[in-house]
């Protein structure tokens, strides 16, 4: 059944959103959040402090793809207004691991052992501060941020060996807010 569906989104004072064609700017300050949507069989506008996003003949899909967009938007103006953050926590039973960061990469040494450090590729518009044993990851974009938290999980996670004994590794802690 098709129906008309509108979602409206409210633009807080001190941002700046402008909509060219299928991309979606936010600003605040220095700081800015840029994506590109697939608006095909959906309307994006901007009327006063309002973005609507709608369709006159909405299915299922169409409702869904309204709704992704809609959280987007959310988050793009939440980013920056305050940054995302992401908290992870070097853990080791075995043999101490230390993390250092250089550039846009980060190097784990240690980990069980290895004579080679692993190295995480950080995206660009992440900040990443280690604190002894705790990582903070910093951005104004929600997926950026949740992306550079992940690559630190991925590259210590442990195969081939049993869990409940080597249970060394950067687990996130707290993501944007929740405790985990």
């Amino acid at each position: 059944m098709h129906k008309e569906l509108i979602k409206k989104i409210e633009i807080p004072e001190g941002i700046e959103v402008s909509l060219s064609g299928d991309r979606v700017t936010v600003k605040s300050g220095d700081k800015k959040n840029e994506r590109e949507f697939d608006l095909a069989k959906v309307d994006l506008q901007k009327k006063g402090n309002e973005i609507i996003i709608e369709n006159k003949k909405a299915s299922k899909k169409e409702k869904r793809k309204i709704n992704t967009i809609a959280s987007h938007i959310r988050n793009m103006i939440k980013g920056v207004q305050e940054k995302f953050e992401y908290k992870l926590k070097i853990c080791f039973s075995h043999f101490p691991i230390t993390v250092e960061i250089k550039g846009n990469e980060a190097l784990i040494k240690n980990f069980l052992g290895e004579r080679f450090p692993r190295k995480v590729r950080i995206p660009n518009g992440a900040k990443v501060e280690v604190d002894k044993e705790i990582i903070t990851v910093t951005a104004s974009d929600k997926e950026v941020a949740g992306q550079a938290a992940a690559n630190f999980e991925n590259v210590t996670r442990i195969t081939n060996r049993d869990r409940r004994i080597f249970q060394d590794g950067i687990f996130i802690t707290s993501k944007c807010g929740e405790e985990m």
